[in-house]
């Protein structure tokens, strides 16, 4: 029994479940802004009570957002913050930290060099190959629009 593809894109939309994009958005933005709220409040703690300068203060909240990250990836916490907040666990430092654990843990039982050592980049891999990439083209048109205004 043979289908036609229009007939069969209408069984699959009448049997799909609906999409939830305003909710998933709302749990984004949610999570998204209680971890930049958290970062921010640390950030005002180390300026303000313990009197850090602006880039020691800088340096030491990331440094306790990718720990965390690290931490809540390693005993399974981060997962299901993920599918609750969605996008909002990635967007920020967090998300990338995830993004470099979480096949390293994967792989840990292969070992460390074709286990972890092969496969830790391979989720942030490619962000960083493209973000690197996207960066120098953007710096050489900088560089040649700023040659043309002279």
């Amino acid at each position: 029994m043979e289908i036609e593809p229009k007939r069969y894109e209408k069984l699959v939309k009448a049997h799909a479940p609906a999409t939830k994009c305003a909710k998933n958005c709302l749990f984004a933005f949610l999570g998204g802004g209680i971890i930049c709220t958290l970062a921010q409040l640390l950030r005002e703690l180390f300026l303000r009570a313990v009197g850090l300068s602006e880039e020691t203060t800088a340096t030491t909240v990331s440094v306790i957002l990718i720990f965390t990250a690290i931490l809540l990836t390693g005993i399974g916490v981060f997962d299901r913050l993920a599918k609750l907040f969605g996008a909002g666990t990635l967007v920020p430092i967090t998300g990338f930290a995830n993004a470099v654990a979480s096949p390293a843990i994967d792989s840990h039982a292969e070992g460390l060099v074709l286990g972890v050592g092969a496969k830790i980049f391979t989720v942030a891999g490619p962000v960083l190959l493209y973000g690197t990439l996207a960066g120098g083209i953007y710096g050489a048109v900088y560089w040649v629009l700023q040659i043309a205004a002279k």
